[in-house]
C-alpha cells in the first residue's frame, strides 16, 4: 500500500489500494550512504530509475500491466511470479560508458535498477501469465478465472 499521496513523486496509486506493495521509505538509501561515505550521486543514480511507472488495469478477461521502459531490451527485464499471487517486474538500465575525452553538457536520462511487485486478487490465473515487449513498452497479461455460473434455481411446486 502506498503510504504517500501523489504529490510526492507523482504516484498514481491509491493510498488505500490493498494490492499495491509499493511502500515509500523516506530514509531509503540515507543511512547506507551516510555510513559508507558513498557519494550522494551514486544513490541518486540508482533511485532515479528505481520507481519505474507501471499502469495496472483490470478488464473482464485479465489483469494487464504496462510499463514504459524506453531503451531497454527484453533481455534486460525480468518478469517473475512468486507464491501468494505476486507478480514481480525488475530490470536494470546500465550507465553509459564515459571516455576520458568526453565532455558532458547534460545528463538527464536515468540509469539503475528497478523492481516493482504487485499482489493480485484471488481470481488471477498465475499459471498463464504472459509478457510482451514492444517499442519499449512491457505488457504483462494475467488472465482471470472465469466466473463460475451459479446453477439456475428452479422453484418446484409442492402438490398435496
Amino acid at each position: 500500500m502506498s503510504l504517500i499521496p501523489s504529490i510526492f513523486g507523482g504516484r498514481r496509486t491509491n493510498v488505500f489500494d490493498p494490492f499495491s506493495l509499493d511502500v515509500w521509505d523516506p530514509f531509503d538509501g540515507f543511512f547506507s550512504s551516510a555510513i559508507t561515505n558513498a557519494p550522494a550521486a551514486s544513490a541518486r543514480e540508482t533511485s532515479q530509475f528505481a520507481n519505474a511507472r507501471i499502469d495496472w488495469k483490470e478488464t473482464p478477461e485479465a489483469h494487464v500491466f504496462k510499463a514504459d521502459l524506453p531503451g531497454l531490451k527484453k533481455e534486460e527485464v525480468k518478469v517473475e511470479v512468486e507464491e501468494g499471487r505476486i507478480v514481480q517486474i525488475s530490470g536494470e538500465r546500465s550507465k553509459e560508458q564515459e571516455e576520458k575525452n568526453d565532455k558532458w553538457h547534460r545528463v538527464e536520462r536515468s540509469s539503475g535498477k528497478f523492481l516493482r511487485r504487485f499482489r493480485l486478487p484471488e481470481n488471477a490465473r498465475m499459471d498463464q501469465v504472459k509478457a510482451r515487449m514492444e517499442n519499449g513498452v512491457l505488457t504483462v497479461t494475467v488472465p482471470k478465472e472465469e466466473e463460475e455460473k451459479k446453477p439456475a434455481v428452479k422453484a418446484i411446486e409442492i402438490s398435496g
